[in-house]
């Protein structure tokens, strides 16, 4: 048993060098999500208050002390930075997860559930219809900024895209041969769904769930730029944002820092999203194959 496991090793660390050389763009983008994730998870930890304001060091430049400076109340950006990282991911990552698993409900049902499926996909056609961002304003208009109010807000939007993916994926294995086995075998819808077609949509709704969580980083910055989101003290990367804005010109790292972490965090998110969409779907891989040979 032991001499197999030893002869198993090499042959597994060898798949996983060839997985990455031929995902290089996967592995660097989670690689890099990982280590920000990490850094904003365990910094806050070990860096003073966010929030204790300094009247003595308003406005203080990037220095060995405050490495992204201060701000107009004297409190430290790199804390607040670190702070508001660890809102912001977790705030996009709680929406990811509820829109996610909202839309592969209703993918699911729409999907195997014919008429049910023409009525949920009108409604979701006119929903799609409006933007995105003119929505989450209006939800949060209504609601009042907050956590609470953000992520319903943000949910209802994003659910409609994944409920789509999701049911066009569905229509698709309803008709193999082992899912009309499962119900002439007398096997309930539920348990058919539950069994059958469920497993074999979750590669599918991972990859749309990272492709998600760009969006919810987006909108999350937007709101809470606005001031819809989460309101002040409590950091985020948009409001710090916002808070910068009035000292542009003579503190530009106010804006700088927390501006190009969202922009950094949604590219990654989306090299990742893709790569793994060509990984996961044969006939994007088809495509990424074709279009490299060329």
């Amino acid at each position: 048993m032991t001499d197999g496991v030893l002869v198993d090793r090499p042959a597994r660390a060898g798949r996983y060098r060839s997985f990455a050389r031929r995902n290089t763009a996967l592995v660097v983008a989670c690689g890099l999500l990982v280590a920000i994730t990490l850094v904003v998870a365990v910094l806050p930890l070990v860096l003073p208050d966010p929030n204790a304001p300094d009247p003595a060091r308003r406005l203080l430049p990037p220095s060995a002390e405050h490495p992204m400076g201060t701000d107009k109340y004297g409190r430290d950006l790199f804390a607040r930075w670190a702070s508001a990282g660890r809102v912001s991911i977790g705030m996009t990552l709680l929406i990811t997860l509820c829109a996610a698993g909202l839309g592969t409900f209703i993918g699911l049902v729409a999907g195997y559930f014919a008429r049910a499926g023409r009525v949920i996909m009108r409604v979701v056609d006119a929903w799609m219809a409006f933007p995105s961002i003119i929505l989450a304003i209006v939800f949060a208009v209504v609601m009042g900024p907050g956590m609470l109010s953000e992520l319903l807000a943000v949910t209802i939007i994003f659910t409609p895209y994944t409920a789509r993916v999701i049911r066009s994926r569905v229509l698709g294995l309803t008709t193999r041969t082992y899912v009309k086995a499962a119900r002439v075998s007398g096997m309930g819808p539920w348990k058919t769904l539950a069994v059958h077609v469920l497993p074999n949509t979750l590669p599918l709704a991972v990859v749309q769930c990272v492709l998600l969580s760009a969006g919810a980083m987006l909108i999350d910055g937007s709101l809470s730029f606005l001031g819809l989101g989460i309101s002040p003290p409590t950091a985020t990367w948009g409001n710090m944002v916002a808070d910068g804005r009035t000292y542009l010109q003579d503190h530009p790292t106010m804006v700088l820092f927390p501006g190009l972490t969202i922009a950094l965090f949604v590219f990654l998110l989306n090299v990742a999203g893709n790569a793994l969409r060509a990984f996961v779907d044969p006939r994007a891989r088809l495509l990424l194959a074709q279009r490299r040979r060329r």
